[in-house]
């Protein structure tokens, strides 16, 4: 960084990690043709239309997102994909900068940037947080902006399990921030979502479990996430069924690497020997067509253990 800046660009530039708008520059008294000089012999960059990095090599990620903001304009600030990762909810960079700008923007100037989605809302000032930088929507906003443009609701579903899951926020707040939103895709189904989530129905299958197997046929309520106390560290099962030595896990994928799979056994065998709890595994063909036979597989378990039922047969079961 040169010496030989103005006080008030270096201070820009510290706070943007290394970018600068070329408005910013001739408003601190620098000429154009001298930042063009810089990024004509190399040592600085443009990476997009008016905004120019002060440093020469790769940028990291803070130096692209505050780069990107910056074309964007004033009060761009970072949304949805691109929020969610920078709020831990992905663990992945967004492949597409995701960036929303206040609703007066003609949207036709903004539609060029190369590899950013912008977005636009009347609220953006409302639902940036006060501290982040560079400039992010709230976590709570976030996940209400990322179920507006999910494909079906089992997707929206999924970012409030990623949110109340990895213990960013709870239930409750992102209530609160659907209820200051006059227009929201899903309100019921969110409402009724956000309860779930809130009693630890923590992904799309155990909420599959739950709703295509558990309560269509009228079997108990399991305890969801229930903590397990382990010698090393804690464990949290998907299903217990307190009182009748069951618990029924759901894996996502057909196969697991033989690490995790190990770490299952391990956990199954530790359930049985220590807690007289029996493990039942399930995946997505058991809870897809086969889910009825799921069911009853489950209540002769019970059953077994002393439930009494009774069994209840839901519309999609085949005749008996």
């Amino acid at each position: 960084m040169s010496s030989r800046l103005p006080e008030r660009v270096t201070t820009l530039l510290e706070e943007q990690n290394g970018a600068l708008g070329r408005r910013q520059a001739a408003s601190a008294g620098v000429a154009t043709e001298t930042i063009r000089n810089k990024a004509r012999s190399g040592r600085w960059q443009r990476p997009y239309r008016g905004v120019y990095l002060a440093f020469s090599g790769d940028p990291d990620r803070e130096a692209v997102l505050s780069a990107a903001l910056l074309r964007a304009g004033p009060d761009a600030t970072l949304s949805h994909q691109t929020a969610a990762e920078r709020h831990g909810l992905i663990d992945e960079p967004s492949a597409l900068i995701h960036i929303t700008v206040p609703a007066v923007r003609h949207p036709a100037r903004w539609t060029k940037i190369p590899g950013v989605v912008i977005h636009r809302s009347a609220r953006v000032t409302q639902t940036r947080h006060p501290a982040m930088s560079p400039p992010c929507t709230r976590l709570e906003d976030t996940v209400l902006d990322l179920i507006e443009t999910a494909r079906t609701f089992e997707d929206a579903y999924a970012w409030l399990c990623r949110a109340v899951g990895r213990r960013k926020t709870t239930a409750a707040r992102i209530q609160q921030a659907m209820t200051r939103r006059k227009k929201i895709r899903w309100r019921t189904d969110v409402t009724i979502g956000l309860g779930d989530v809130a009693e630890g129905i923590l992904s799309v299958l155990e909420r599959r479990y739950v709703y295509r197997v558990e309560r269509p046929h009228g079997l108990p309520s399991a305890r969801r996430q229930w903590r397990v106390h382990q010698q090393t560290r804690n464990k949290y099962l998907d299903n217990l069924y307190e009182g009748y030595g069951l618990c029924v896990e759901l894996d996502g994928t057909a196969a697991h690497p033989a690490d995790e799979q190990w770490r299952d056994k391990r956990r199954d065998n530790w359930n049985l020997v220590h807690k007289n709890v029996a493990t039942l595994r399930l995946g997505l063909l058991d809870l897809g067509e086969s889910s009825c036979q799921t069911a009853r597989d489950i209540a002769t378990r019970l059953t077994h253990s002393g439930w009494s039922g009774p069994f209840r047969r839901c519309p999609r079961c085949p005749p008996p």
